[in-house]
């Protein structure tokens, strides 16, 4: 049997006929960049999170960049995040010569230490950037509680967060990336909410900054050729859009067949002693974007899951304070402990609304094999 990590054809195939009316109509209507229905996936968005205002952007990565610059993320700057997560979440701050200051994270969710965060505020902090990883959100009591005590900005990283939603101490829950300041989504193609190539949306409540971020997607313009600021060219595709609009109608169904997919996979490892599942901490609403274990010989096991047509990941393979990029930030081995003995036992396992339970039984069944060798 061959199991891909991820695939697109399946869904494609199944709702064939609303994807190729919907990118008919972009090419029918004229070509248009932020065409009409980037602003109907905004609004369809801002009504899914309820975020006062989405503005769409050319990826997950341009929401970082663009976010960071309008929030002052710059100029030596610091602003506390994780080494463990993609290189985006951290370069966004560099580009602009903001420092990153990294804390470990916590064993059992792989989110960033909030504990921790509170010791590395300097007189120099402006920012917090949390970034909500794999299916569960990070605790935003405790961020929103710093950056209230010290002035602080926070952006949330909610790339891989689509849906999830954080209640804590509060009286109800709220979605990603509505917490904070500002928050970013990526719509990569793996993503929850995934298009057919790169696209991604920024989230605030703050009308200034909203304001801010229209005005910096479109080179920095106010009015065309009248430029304020030094911007981007960073526009949501329109024919992302119109892909994106189709998937919206499902993405409730799409979140609760992850959530079954999640508890298939749960209920055949969890009697495996060399593995170790995340655990969900907080008053919260998961989405299982990513199914990772944490897992003894994880490159034996990596190896032969390939050998038998099964597809994996290693979401990250290197923690950010040991990459080469940024060694300049003066960091070594043993920094960060809990992020490093992640890096070396994390796998990213198939999990996508199309999978069948039998896939996932015959990948189980390859790892049960593996560890009885």
């Amino acid at each position: 049997m061959e199991v891909g990590f991820y695939t697109s054809k399946r869904e494609y195939l199944e709702k064939k006929n609303e994807f190729q009316r919907a990118i008919e109509n972009v090419l029918e209507n004229g070509i248009q960049t932020l065409g009409k229905e980037v602003k109907e996936l905004e609004k369809a968005v801002e009504e899914f999170s309820g975020a006062k205002h989405a503005i769409g952007v050319a990826s997950g990565t341009d929401a970082l960049v663009i976010a960071s610059d309008i929030m002052g993320f710059k100029d030596g700057k610091e602003v506390i995040t994780s080494p463990f997560t993609f290189l985006a979440s951290t370069s966004c701050i560099a580009k602009h010569g903001g420092k990153p200051v990294f804390v470990d994270i916590d064993e059992e969710t792989f989110n960033i230490d909030t504990t921790k965060i509170e010791e590395r505020v300097t007189k120099n902090t402006v920012g917090i950037l949390p970034i909500h990883l794999f299916c569960q959100m990070a605790n935003m009591d405790h961020i929103m509680e710093y950056a209230k005590k010290y002035n602080l900005y926070v952006l949330e990283d909610a790339a891989e967060a689509f849906g999830m939603k954080w209640k804590g101490n509060g009286e109800s829950y709220r979605t990603a990336g509505t917490i904070g300041d500002m928050g970013i989504y990526s719509f990569f193609p793996t993503k929850t909410l995934g298009g057919y190539g790169d696209g991604g949306m920024i989230t605030t409540n703050n009308d200034e900054l909203a304001e801010l971020t229209k005005i910096y997607r479109v080179h920095g313009a106010k009015q065309k050729y009248h430029y304020d600021y030094i911007g981007y060219n960073s526009r949501l595709d329109t024919m992302q859009a119109s892909i994106l609009l189709v998937k919206m109608k499902y993405i409730s169904e799409a979140i609760e067949k992850r959530e079954v997919i999640n508890n298939w996979y749960r209920d055949r490892l969890k009697d495996i002693e060399y593995i170790k599942l995340p655990k969900i901490k907080g008053d919260q609403k998961p989405v299982y974007y990513v199914f990772n274990i944490l897992c003894e010989k994880r490159d034996e096991l990596n190896k032969y899951l390939k050998e038998n047509g099964i597809g994996t990941s290693i979401y990250y393979p290197i923690p950010l304070h040991l990459q080469k990029c940024f060694s300049y930030l003066g960091y070594k081995e043993g920094d960060f402990p809990v992020a490093e003995k992640a890096c070396k036992e994390v796998l990213a396992l198939p999990i996508y609304p199309e999978i069948t339970e039998d896939e996932v039984e015959y990948v189980c069944k390859k790892i049960r094999e593996f560890y009885q060798k």
